[in-house]
């Protein structure tokens, strides 16, 4: 039990060394762990970056993998494709002096990337993950009138969860971006109902803001910013909700054409991180057991599918009333 001025996340990580930060969900995932491992950085730790990749990894050359299915991404990684958010990012951080390496994991099933994480962990000797979802549907359980894109979150917890203790002994789940994932079908109202059941189940290590006045929140805004510069063709729109709403912005904010002919609704909640045991998280989603032995993210999504198709009654969605 922490005091009420402690925040009980980076509790948990006080004792840890070397922490990994990860994007779950792919594409531009890391960045929502910006703010996290900024401040971690900033409190001496040492910390490591990953991201489950969307960019076509198989074009590296062959020195450029850790092991298979991770592969090691600088600033002057060759650049083979236009969307490629994790040499983006080692861009960024190379410019603002940080160490600049980002992991990429392929976009695989559990098995293989549980492998992945595992070399990545012993290569590191890391203490602690962060799991990072920009986004909510890392919280969906299963039975939910919609799921969003679950696919690589639930691969990323999957592959964590039954990684053996010893190996990062601590392992937490954070989700920020609350509201951005409305538009691939996911009710907000059960996200909240979903981290009430994490809260009693002891698995909820509360919320917090990120301010654009702290150096985490300026440096998030500026990354996003550098990002959404060098991959305008196709600009994250989760961050970028996010961003906008660590700004100040609120209401329907247009800052990408990706977004054009929907309603959005940037709000503060969107800049709170919202804090897990991964470990609770895990236990809680329904189809965990169904994805264990997958292969191929082909293999997720149709283990899924099927799950869905033996729901009775899926839960409706939940109207917030104020």
């Amino acid at each position: 039990m922490t005091a009420l001025h402690t925040n009980p996340l980076f509790a948990r990580l006080e004792s840890a060394e070397r922490v990994l930060v990860a994007g779950a969900g792919g594409g531009f995932d890391v960045y929502a762990g910006l703010p996290v491992a900024l401040s971690l950085r900033h409190q001496g730790k040492e910390v490591h970056l990953a991201n489950l990749s969307f960019s076509a990894l198989e074009g590296l050359p062959t020195d450029a993998w850790l092991a298979p299915d991770v592969a090691v991404v600088t600033p002057t990684t060759s650049l083979h494709q236009t969307y490629f958010p994790e040499r983006t990012l080692a861009q960024w951080l190379d410019l603002h002096g940080c160490p600049s390496t980002v992991h990429a994991f392929a976009r695989v099933g559990v098995q293989p990337l549980r492998a992945a994480y595992t070399a990545l962990l012993e290569q590191y000797d890391i203490d602690a993950v962060v799991l990072v979802d920009g986004g909510t549907d890392i919280l969906m359980r299963g039975d939910e009138s919609g799921l969003g894109t679950p696919e690589e979150d639930l691969t990323s917890v999957a592959a964590l969860h039954g990684i053996p203790k010893e190996l990062a002994p601590e392992r937490v789940v954070v989700s920020l971006g609350f509201g951005v994932d409305a538009h691939h079908g996911v009710s907000h109202g059960l996200v909240l109902e979903n981290i009430a059941a994490l809260d009693a189940d002891g698995a909820y290590l509360g919320a917090f803001s990120v301010p654009r006045t702290t150096v985490e929140g300026a440096l998030f805004l500026d990354a996003v910013a550098h990002a959404q510069a060098h991959t305008a063709d196709h600009p994250s729109i989760v961050n970028g909700s996010i961003a906008a709403a660590v700004r100040g912005d609120f209401g329907n904010v247009q800052f990408t054409t990706r977004t054009r002919g929907s309603e959005l609704f940037i709000n503060p909640l969107m800049s709170l991180c919202f804090a897990f045991e991964l470990a609770g998280l895990a236990r809680r989603c329904l189809y965990l057991g169904r994805i264990e032995h997958t292969h191929l993210i082909r293999q997720v999504s149709s283990a899924i599918e099927a799950f869905r198709e033996e729901i009775v009654r899926q839960r409706p969605p939940r109207r917030i009333p104020h």
